[in-house]
């Protein structure tokens, strides 16, 4: 029943997230598409993961309406992340899903980026051999940065911290990855 509950709770914050309402419908953009990997996971945040993981998952970025740019096309602006792949360790996998708003520094058009941000995760399993996050919901930490590889794709570093911040008990264990991550980013025709 718990992880109905989770998903059901999931599944209505990305869809009153998502769902554009009628005074912002034409602020939401989708700005780029991409895939990411684990490519270490030394600690960072908390202590040490008693096992290993890996993670490979698709994202989606949406700009969103709020932000302030200079006539040069530089500033902050505001992006919501969603991303879902598999989380494996242990001999376990399992499905993660995420929800992510963002605070972007740097171009407009998004081709040099800087972000940050903290949102929710989703997994379908929260052990995994002798490490236990505590339970499905998740608090999801990121710090990323992009670079133009050719045209309109892109490469970049993505930091990412799962953590249950205690809320199911103090004997949970989190998760840090280091991923690299390979983007598409849309025209700005398409986004306006």
């Amino acid at each position: 029943m718990g992880m109905f509950r989770s998903c059901s709770l999931l599944t209505s914050l990305l869809w009153c997230l998502l769902t554009p309402w009628p005074s912002r419908a034409e602020d939401l953009h989708l700005s780029s598409v991409g895939m990411r990997a684990r490519v270490s996971g030394a600690t960072v945040l908390g202590d040490v993961s008693p096992e290993e993981f890996d993670e490979y998952d698709v994202a989606a970025t949406f700009v969103l309406p709020w932000g302030r740019y200079s006539e040069s096309g530089w500033g902050a602006g505001t992006r919501l992340m969603a991303s879902a792949g598999a989380l494996k360790g242990a001999g376990e996998t399992a499905l993660v899903v995420s929800l992510i708003p963002v605070l972007a520094l740097g171009s407009q058009d998004g081709r040099f980026t800087l972000d940050l941000g903290i949102g929710g995760a989703l997994l379908s399993e929260h052990r995994f051999g002798t490490q236990d996050f505590g339970g499905p919901l998740q608090f999801a930490l990121t710090l990323g940065v992009g670079v133009p590889l050719y045209e309109r794709l892109g490469v970049g570093y993505r930091f990412l911290h799962y953590s249950d911040a205690s809320i199911y008990g103090s004997h949970t264990t989190g998760a840090d990855f280091h991923m690299i991550e390979f983007t598409y980013r849309f025209p700005p025709e398409v986004r306006q």
